[in-house]
Parts: C-alpha cells; structure tokens; sequence
C-alpha cells in the first residue's frame, strides 16, 4: 500500500467506522485496547500518517500556545520560554511568542487577537505599566487556558508562578550590608508591578530592619531607556549622597550600572559593590563578576506548561486553581561584591 492512505481508507480496510479509528488512534477511552492494538497495528502496516492540520481543523485547535512576554532581551523571558517549549512539543504543541516591549496598547492587541481563537491556552507575563486588567478577564471569561508568570495580574483567579520576590531581596541587600555598604541604592521598574513591590519591599525592611532611616533618594525609578538610565546611574553615582552599594531589580538596569561606573573614577567591588536579579549565563564573564539572585526561569517554564497540558488534555477533569505557585530564586556570590 502506497503512503498517504486517509483515514477513510484505514477504516474501510479494518471494516469499522471512521470514527472509531479515529477514536482509537486518539487514545480514546471508549475504545477498547483490543481494538486500539488492531488500529494501531495497521495503521503502521499501512504507513498511515494523520493529517494534524486536518485534525486540528476538525477539533476547532490549534494545537498551540500563545506566550507574551514584556521583553526578548532579559534572559528570564529566553529561558522561561525554552521550558515551556520543551514540554509542548513533547505534547505536540508549539508555541506563538507575542512580545508586548513594556507597551500596554500593544498588550491589549495582542489579547484581542488572541480572543479569535489563534491559541489553545496562554502564559504571560504582563508589561509594567499594566494596572488594570478588564482585557485579560476577557480571555479568561471566554475560557482560554490562561497561567501568569513572574509578572502576575492577582485579579484574574488563576494559577501564577512566582519567584521568592520579597525574600531574595531581602537576604540580597543583607549581602550588601554584611559586605560594609552603609548606603544601599535599589534600581527598579514599573512600579505598579506585582514583583517590582516585592522586591522594593523587601529592600526597604532589610535596611530598617538594620535601625537605619530609610532614604527616598537611594530608590530610583529608571525607565526602558538604556541610555536613560545609564545617565540617571551616573548623576546618582557622581553625587554627594552617592551609594556604596547597588542592588539591581532587573538585569537590564545591572547592565546599566557596568556602563555608568566606566564614565567615573569608581570600581566595582571596592568603591560600589553590585547585586542584580539575573539569568544572564554572562554574569560569571563581566568585569567583576557579577553576584546574582538568579531566578528558576527554566522550570517555571516547564511547569506552567505541564499544567496547561494538563488542562489542554483533560478538560474536564483539570482546573487551574486560583493559586499562586513560589519556587525559590538562588544567590551567587561572585566578585562584584566580594573584594579580594
């Protein structure tokens, strides 16, 4: 038999019922193993091959998943969306990647595209300057499996996965501190974000937890600029009250950091001493090393893909719990705060 039998063909050399064969060749629990070994074995014999595109119209699927992300240059993001990709095309899925670069319009156009149906279900991380979030209780209202990550929208009740935020800073700026900083700076972004108010809490006890006042000027709200904000880190490390230490809410602002040094007299680890949130596999290659609270980007990819698996899969026998899910973020300590 020649490849590129149909299925119509299949059935009517078993004498069943396309639908059965279908059935069975889905793994469908109405049929019996019985007759799943008989399909399957002339299924191979015949060198039949289903038609996913075919099926996928029939199903109404599309056999992928959507994952909108802020930004593509912050490794967190990279590594995250490896996980989810690993364990979706072990299911058959693939991925559509919607990059919404920190804009709320472009959010909102992204979600209304996806309310036609491109995807099967949804994990996202929202952008900084998403406060309200009537736009993605329209995807969840319409059904679509939807998991945040990192950046979490708290009122939409499903499942998020997040890092130990608040606790990581915490023992982070409690490095610094061990390490003699007696003026701590904390970078941040977005300051409506979920983890950017766990972090900047976090920051803010560690230092009072210290009996030390609390000075508003050693926050600074930096901006998606680069340049920017290499600028802002510059005129803070040239000023009178300037820091003798740094602790970066994103890596991208660590960055910033490297390049505003090099425009002053000041050395990293001696005169300012540098932690950062950061998946970047070149923090270990700057100059110093870079210390890092390193957050699990790769298995919170895998498990907010298990569970939308789970759900594409068994419908209904799968919820997504409104729950929030922490897995720890890890501290290593390289020479950007250690001096020798």
């Amino acid at each position: 038999m020649a490849s590129g039998i149909s299925l119509k063909e299949l059935a009517a050399e078993l004498k069943l019922a396309p639908s059965t064969v279908s059935r069975a060749l889905n793994d469908s629990y109405e049929i019996s193993e019985a007759t799943k070994k008989k399909v399957i074995s002339m299924a191979e014999k015949l060198n039949y091959h289903a038609n996913p595109f075919a099926r996928s119209l029939r199903e109404n699927k599309s056999k992928t998943i959507a994952v909108i992300i802020p930004e593509r240059i912050n490794s967190f993001f990279a590594q995250v969306m490896d996980g989810i990709e690993e364990v979706a095309q072990e299911h058959g899925y693939h991925l559509l990647i919607y990059n919404t670069h920190e804009d709320l319009e472009r959010e909102m156009k992204i979600v209304n595209l996806l309310l036609n149906g491109r995807a099967d279900a949804i994990a996202m991380s929202v952008t900084s300057q998403t406060k309200d979030s009537s736009h993605l209780q329209k995807l969840h209202n319409r059904g679509l499996p939807i998991i945040f990550f990192d950046r979490v929208s708290p009122e939409i009740p499903t499942t998020k996965f997040i890092t130990n935020d608040y606790e990581s800073t915490f023992e982070g700026t409690k490095h610094l501190i061990q390490q003699g900083c007696k003026k701590i700076a904390f970078l941040t972004l977005g300051k409506d974000l979920s983890i950017s108010k766990e972090r900047q809490r976090g920051f803010q006890d560690a230092i009072t937890s210290e009996g030390w006042e609390l000075q508003p000027s050693m926050i600074v709200q930096c901006c998606h600029e680069e340049e920017t904000n290499v600028k802002l880190i510059e005129e803070l490390l040239l000023s009178p009250n300037r820091p003798d230490g740094i602790l970066s809410s994103v890596e991208k602002l660590a960055f910033a950091t490297y390049h505003a040094v090099k425009r002053t007299d000041l050395r990293i680890p001696y005169d300012l001493k540098l932690i950062s949130f950061s998946n970047a596999s070149t923090a270990s290659l700057l100059n110093p090393a870079l210390t890092t609270i390193t957050q699990p980007a790769l298995t919170i990819g895998y498990e907010c893909a298990k569970l939308l698996i789970k759900k594409l899969t068994k419908p209904n026998h799968y919820d997504l719990i409104d729950q929030v899910i922490t897995i720890p973020s890890k501290i290593t300590i390289r020479e950007s705060t250690c001096q020798d």
